[in-house]
Formats: C-alpha cells, structure tokens, sequence
C-alpha cells in the first residue's frame, strides 16, 4: 500500500490519456519566465479580447452584489436573462427564439458538457474539422466518445467538403460540430452551408451542434446565426466571452431543440447547479444600446488589427489563403520558412520576444505548417510585433 510519503504517480482514469495540454502553455509559461528576467514579450497568442469588461455590464454586476443577489438561479437560468437573450436573436437576427429553448451555462464549456452528456454513449463518434479548438475533442473523449477529426484544407478555406461528412458518417455516427467564427481560422460559414450540414447530418438521423462563440466579431459578411435554419436537431452554443468581453464572469448559453430541455435541465442541477448569479445578473446589461455601443466599436478596432496584420504577414511572405472574416486569429501557413511550425513558435519566442500559438494546439493535419497570430493586443504592440518578426526571419 502506498504511503503519504511514497513518490509514485496517480493512478488515473484511462480517459487521460486522451486529453492532451495546451502546447500553447508551455509559450505562455516560458514567455511569463522571459519577462520575470527583464525581456518585453509581445504576446499575440492568447485568444481573449484585450479590453476589459464594458462598464455598464460592470455596474450591473456591482448592483446585484450590493442588492444581495447572489443565491442560486434556477439550474437552466435566470428568466430574465434566458427572455433578453431570445430577444437578442429577434433584434439582431430576425430569428424567433422561445425563451424556454436557452440554457445559460458556466461558459460555452458547460453549454458543450451539457450536449454531450446527454447525447453520447461510450464508443459513439462525433465528426467535427481539423484544425479545431482542442477542447472540443478532449470533451468528447471525456464522456468515452470518439472524435473523428476531419482535415479541412486552406484552399478550401478551412471549410469541408460537401461530401465529407456524409463519408465519414456511420452507425455509431451522433453528430457533426463546427464552429463559425472558426478558432483558429477566422472563417465564417453562410448560411447555406449550414444548411447543407445539417441536412447532410439529419437524413442518417444525427445531430448538428454549432459553435458560435465569435458572432458579433464579423468584419466582412453580414452576420448569420444557425437558427436561422430551424428544423429539430440543432444545437447551437454562444458566450458572453468574446464579442461582450466577459471571458473571467465564465458564463455562456446553448439553444436547444425543445424536446432535450428536461434533459439538459437534469443535467445542469446535477453537473452545476446553475450558472454564475452575478455573472447572470451583469450579462443582462451586455444588450443595453450603450453596451452595444462600446461593443461595436471595439468590433471596429479589431478589424483594423486584422487588415493591418494580414497584410503585414503577407509581405513578409506568410501565405495566409484569402482573409478571415471574423473572430481575432489569423492562422497563417509558415512552411516558406520551417517544417516544424512548434520550434517555429519556440524560436521565434527565445530569439526575438513574440509569443504565438503553434498549429499542433488545433488538431494533427498539416498542424506542423501553421501558427495561430491572435490580434488581441493594441495596434502599437502589433507593429513592434511584426518588426521583431521581420528581423528574426532575416535572420534565418
């Protein structure tokens, strides 16, 4: 029998081994080290808007807690919140959202735990594109699903082919994610190719879930959401995270078909109880005129990063394949230079101070090609960027 005192590591669950670290911490630590010993790092790797949380969403916040609102919610959320954020699709979106439908979460996370706790059966698959965010195959697995990652290529622009779910799908097939506003890509898909997802997803009798944490961060296309598609077997999950910058109040939502509500609501009073109560409270501000005021044009800002650090990368002889036109990553194709793009990001970090996220964080193809560049910092700290950028390549 082990003793207190003995050395011998945890014997954990054999899910673990299936969930990988984010690469990208180990830049992020070895940057944090760099700056404890003098250097300037300029970080374009962390995917979190640099602004702070708009002040009338703040004051909310502080109002709640001096009311003494800070009991639980009911487990699928404040009534309140889950009415504004269907009326938010009405407004924005011209799409009829039934309140009852919204279930506020503790970010897109819990919104993302909730679909496949209740959907997937140990061995089920769930299909979705590489590159990708990471967690969402590392959530799969942890509920003893399969993701099965399907390479998407750059001159496809990131977006799959028309017959490659349907090729993938088989009997133990229970649905298809995608995200739009992509991470790590920036793109955005129209509205018909979502409805071609998801017809492609139903006939077999499967499921879409559709990651829309970036709406609101769109530069050059009018704004889309998936419910706009209707039908049953739709989900579609949203944060109060990017476009409304509250990453730390940990609070998102899901839309989902009717008919799983008790059973998300089972789940949520289980797995959470409820989503933050002063994050719910705050949130009720963040579709105020004024709020969407400060919002939009912290939009604005970020599309001026975007243009001036696409063409900026793309002098410099990164080959970007056409111009995302939402959420704040540029994933640029670094194989004019390297063919291992993580000692790309590890170098380009110990030798001239610029930290960025390597392809491997977001999937396995092509993944030694790419590097994310986040544009979540200022504009001034973008241009000392690039030129430390263009003499370490000169370097080379």
């Amino acid at each position: 029998m082990n003793t207190p005192g003995d050395n011998n590591p945890p014997r954990l669950a054999r899910r673990m081994a299936g969930i990988e670290p984010f690469h990208v911490m180990a830049i992020l630590a070895r940057a944090r080290e760099l700056e404890a010993q003098g250097r300037d790092v300029v970080h374009m790797e962390v995917g979190e808007p640099d602004f702070p949380t708009p002040e009338p969403i703040v004051a909310a916040g502080e109002r709640a807690l001096r009311e003494g609102r800070t009991h639980y919610t009911p487990a699928l959320g404040l009534p309140a919140l889950r009415e504004a954020i269907a009326h938010w699709y009405r407004q924005r979106f011209s799409v009829e959202v039934a309140p009852e439908r919204v279930v506020v979460t503790p970010g897109a996370s819990g919104a993302l735990q909730l679909v496949l706790a209740a959907m997937v059966d140990p061995g089920d698959k769930v299909l979705m594109p590489d590159p990708g965010y990471p967690c969402n195959r590392h959530m799969v697995r942890l509920f003893e699903g399969k993701a099965v990652s399907l390479g998407v290529k750059a001159s496809q622009d990131f977006a799959l082919a028309n017959d490659q779910v349907i090729r993938h799908w088989d009997a133990r097939t229970r649905a298809l994610m995608v995200a739009t506003p992509s991470n790590p890509t920036g793109r955005v898909l129209s509205l018909e190719q979502l409805r071609f997802l998801h017809e492609a997803v139903r006939a077999p009798g499967g499921a879409l879930i559709v990651d829309e944490i970036y709406q609101g961060l769109v530069y050059d296309l009018p704004e889309v959401t998936a419910l706009a598609l209707g039908g049953e077997e739709l989900f579609v999950i949203n944060s109060f995270s990017k476009f409304f910058g509250m990453t730390g109040w940990r609070l998102g939502w899901l839309v989902a078909p009717e008919a799983w509500v008790p059973a998300l609501d089972r789940l949520s009073q289980n797995l959470f109880l409820a989503a933050p109560t002063l994050s719910q409270h705050a949130a009720l501000a963040a579709f105020l005129p004024e709020t969407l005021e400060i919002l939009e044009q912290r939009r604005q800002r970020f599309h001026r990063r975007r243009d001036f650090l696409h063409q900026a990368l793309d002098e410099l002889g990164f080959r970007l394949h056409g111009r995302p036109e939402g959420a704040f990553y540029l994933y640029a194709d670094v194989s004019a230079f390297t063919d291992d793009s993580f000692d790309f990001c590890r170098r380009l970090l110990e030798e001239a101070g610029v930290a960025v996220t390597p392809g491997r964080d977001f999937g396995s193809y092509r993944a030694e090609r790419f590097v994310r560049f986040a544009y979540t910092t200022s504009m001034e700290r973008l241009q000392q960027g690039v030129e430390r950028l263009e003499a370490f390549l000169a370097r080379r």
